[in-house]
């Protein structure tokens, strides 16, 4: 079976999980009063649930063109996956979760810059002398105005400098 055909069975699996949430779990906590509102909070669940089936099915039984065609200029060629830099994909992965667990503990700043930095220089930056005055800027805008402008509290520093 080809590669899209697993990532849409993945896929499936995981709608299937989504869908059993949405259509037996989610509205177990409602008042009896919301009951018979027309639209309850498990609806787009629902929806998105019929509809990521529907793709998720389209792709699994789309037969395939047949006979192989000569690969596209820049196109990934599954036969030579090893060739690609597949580590760089899976270390900023890693990095983002990272991200997500060090939001809290070093604040926003700290946690933004250490990963717009980390990240790009494992994508190959090596001029530290502008990355770091280009991330903090980045980040110091950033804050700006989702603090200042929006209104939205975001905790810049960690919670002992506050």
């Amino acid at each position: 079976m080809a590669l899209d055909r697993w990532i849409a069975l993945a896929f499936i699996a995981l709608v299937c999980v989504y869908g059993y949430a949405a259509f037996f779990t989610m509205d177990d906590s409602l008042p009896p009063i919301l009951r018979r509102n027309p639209i309850w909070p498990s609806t787009f669940p629902k929806i998105l649930t019929i509809l990521g089936l529907i793709v998720g099915l389209i792709v699994l039984f789309t037969p395939k063109p047949g006979g192989p065609k000569p690969a596209k200029d820049g196109a990934i060629d599954l036969t030579r996956l090893g060739d690609y830099h597949i580590w760089q994909a899976g270390a900023l992965l890693v990095l983002m979760v990272a991200y997500a667990l060090t939001l809290r503990p070093l604040g926003f700043v700290g946690s933004t810059i250490g990963f717009l930095v980390l990240g790009s220089v494992l994508l190959g930056e090596r001029r530290i002398h502008i990355l770091l005055p280009v991330a903090g800027i980045a980040v110091g805008s950033i804050w700006y105005l989702v603090q200042e402008v929006l209104g939205i509290f975001l905790r810049p520093w960690p919670a002992m400098f506050m």
